[in-house]
């Protein structure tokens, strides 16, 4: 069973829910903030409460690395830590890496975060310099039943400033999807998409439904839920057509204590109960 083929059937299973650890310390309780321990320590013990509290919720986890890279190696522990616990758990780890660079660099990319210290099961990608930048990971989603998600139509507002650009009839997001199913062709499994896969935000849900009817066999991370202005009703009617997507929240969910007022040692029980209610809010509309 490919990569994406287990990510299909547990999004059935649980709710098309993925779980953002875009975890910083201005999103920790009080209780572990006042703690004598490192900053990545501190993170560290926040993601674990959350993937304890959540994990039967969740189809996935992304964990941005920006995050972590941001405190230095004591950042980059906490990464590493946070995606080992998830996989232990075998549950779906999305490295929302963003790499994209020459295949001789695309090589190193791919070893970094596919084996080792910072192995995850999917990562995504900035193809934007064409299949150079997607062609070193081929042998890992083969041989190693690893995944890639290619940007195609991100949902920051800056976004139309390029891909929504058009070269004679097409928008480039459009000319991406293309190509991103032209390189997914060969690595297509038994659900019908292929482990190439597709970040697409619902903040646009007009251009997300073209995008899915466009790209047939494709898989999409979709993130721009909640806090961006995504509803659980507009990716639902893209769920109604077929079942080709997680949905990504992640200061939606892992501030639910916050909003609940809670500091102390029970935050992460409100984090769950903000998972419920994204994973309610889409299946009512189902």
């Amino acid at each position: 069973m490919m990569i994406m083929d287990r990510l299909y059937k547990d999004a059935i299973k649980k709710g098309p829910i993925c779980v953002g650890l875009d975890t910083t310390l201005k999103f920790l309780p009080q209780y572990l903030l006042l703690k004598d321990w490192s900053d990545g320590e501190k993170i560290t013990a926040f993601n674990k409460k959350v993937i304890d509290a959540t994990e039967d919720l969740a189809a996935a986890y992304k964990v941005q690395i920006a995050c972590y890279e941001s405190l230095g190696l004591d950042g980059l522990k906490a990464y590493s830590e946070t995606v080992k616990y998830a996989r232990n758990k075998n549950i779906v780890v999305i490295g929302d890496v963003k790499r994209g660079d020459i295949s001789s660099t695309g090589d190193q990319y791919a070893k970094g975060h596919f084996t080792g210290d910072f192995e995850v099961d999917i990562m995504t990608v900035n193809a934007y310099m064409g299949e150079d930048a997607v062609s070193p990971y081929y042998s890992y989603i083969k041989d190693n039943n690893k995944g890639i998600f290619i940007l195609q139509r991100t949902s920051n507002p800056s976004a139309v400033d390029l891909q929504n650009l058009k070269v004679q009839d097409d928008f480039i997001y459009e000319i991406m999807g293309d190509k991103i199913e032209k390189w997914g062709s060969a690595f297509r499994g038994e659900c019908g998409f292929s482990s190439i896969g597709a970040v697409v935000g619902l903040t646009r849900p007009d251009e997300f439904a073209a995008i899915q009817k466009r790209c047939p066999h494709t898989f999409f991370l979709v993130p721009g839920y909640g806090a961006q202005g995504g509803k659980g009703e507009d990716i639902a009617n893209i769920l109604k057509r077929t079942r080709c997507a997680v949905v990504n929240s992640s200061r939606g969910l892992i501030t639910g204590h916050q909003k609940a007022g809670c500091e102390d040692e029970g935050f992460a029980e409100h984090i769950r109960n903000a998972t419920l209610a994204m994973k309610e809010d889409i299946l009512q509309w189902l």
